[in-house]
């Protein structure tokens, strides 16, 4: 039922509207409301940090300087981009049948602890040729990933347990788990580490061939990047054109006409939930390989799962549009860490998510203004 407000104008009546919008609108609209979206909470930010004694177009100026001013800074902005392009990328195929996956941040530690297994129980000895042993930990990341997303798959579809609720407490039992073998089975003489892995489980850096190419001296962009546009390049076609990608995007937007058609609601819910954790843990796989090169809490357990929310809706599910906007979120979070105070950034990225949930109302309703006998 439409819901109006009376206002006055020139002493003639006026309501605004508010209506179901029944039609799909143009392909550009939900992509401009998500631009607006961003916009306002840009200001809104500002505002807080001019209340916090800043200054919003110097911090913004400096955030965009620290992130993208030359190639060595845009490097960094890269490798922080890398594992929230994954766990976006992980939420997106999730949010898109409507599983809410608040998981992807315990699913990528059990990557990087999969991952990990590999190198420190170990499956594979050190001698171990560069790409079998890569290509094992990433198998062994997804694998644990996906495992991880079986779990809250299996409740949904079997005993229809809220996601939300299972998710978000797997995310804390990871931890556990990851901290157990830290501080116990793999640690480095005591201390909340474990041994640094071999060169060979590490992915290539650009600096890496700095020899070849002399642009790439003290780049730290690594393989991992490549990974992530891969995965989302195949999600794209995994979602879009194929028949699978069809039942997943029918599921999610009417259950009851994909179950009419045939379609075994519950298995895709395991499936998906599954595909979902194997990207998040192979985001895990590229940390832990790629940055870190051991299993530690600090860098594993940072958030990237939780910021992979953000950036999925920002990009309306679109695993393409992912790879774009994962590389903004980068550039906050590199140089969000010398704006002073410490909290802005998340602050930030907070107040993003909160337009983009509020955004979605405009892709539910039309707002209009009529003259108060229409």
């Amino acid at each position: 039922m439409a819901e109006s407000t009376a206002l006055k104008k020139k002493g003639a009546g006026y309501k605004i509207r508010i209506e179901p919008r029944l039609d799909v609108p143009p392909a550009w609209y939900p992509l401009l409301v998500s631009l607006g979206a961003l916009v306002v909470a840009l200001i809104l930010g500002g505002i807080l940090i001019l209340f916090a004694g800043g200054d919003p177009i110097k911090s913004y100026q400096h955030i965009a300087k620290a992130s993208f001013g030359d190639v060595g800074v845009l490097s960094d902005t890269i490798v922080k981009a890398t594992p929230i392009l994954l766990t976006a990328l992980a939420c997106s195929v999730a949010f898109r049948m409507k599983l809410w996956n608040i998981g992807a941040e315990g699913q990528f530690i059990m990557g990087a602890w999969g991952a990990s297994a590999i190198v420190l129980a170990p499956v594979l000895p050190a001698e171990t040729p560069r790409w079998l042993f890569l290509a094992v930990m990433a198998l062994a990341g997804m694998a644990a990933g996906a495992a991880w997303g079986f779990i809250p798959g299996y409740l949904k579809a079997k005993f229809n347990v809220n996601e939300i609720i299972s998710t978000l407490m797997l995310n804390y039992i990871s931890i556990a788990w990851m901290n157990f073998w830290i501080f116990g089975v793999w640690s480095e003489g005591g201390f909340q580490m474990s041994p640094k892995f071999p060169l060979n489980a590490w992915l290539p850096r650009l600096a890496e061939y700095a020899k070849q190419v002399t642009a790439f001296r003290g780049l730290t962009t690594h393989a991992g990047l490549l990974l992530g546009i891969v995965a989302a390049v195949i999600l794209w076609l995994i979602v879009y054109r194929s028949r699978w990608g069809y039942e997943i995007r029918l599921i999610g937007d009417n259950p009851q006409a994909a179950k009419y058609a045939g379609i075994n609601i519950a298995a895709n819910i395991v499936y998906v939930m599954m595909l979902s954790g194997a990207l998040a843990g192979l985001g895990g796989m590229s940390e832990v390989s790629g940055v870190v090169h051991r299993l530690q809490t600090a860098p594993v357990a940072a958030g990237y799962g939780f910021t992979g929310i953000i950036v999925a809706w920002l990009a309306k599910l679109n695993p393409l549009a992912i790879v774009i906007v994962s590389v903004l979120f980068g550039a906050l979070i590199l140089a969000g860490r010398e704006i002073q105070p410490s909290g802005v950034p998340k602050m930030i990225q907070g107040i993003i998510l909160v337009s983009l949930i509020a955004s979605d109302f405009l892709l539910r309703y039309r707002v209009r203004i009529v003259r108060g006998e229409e």
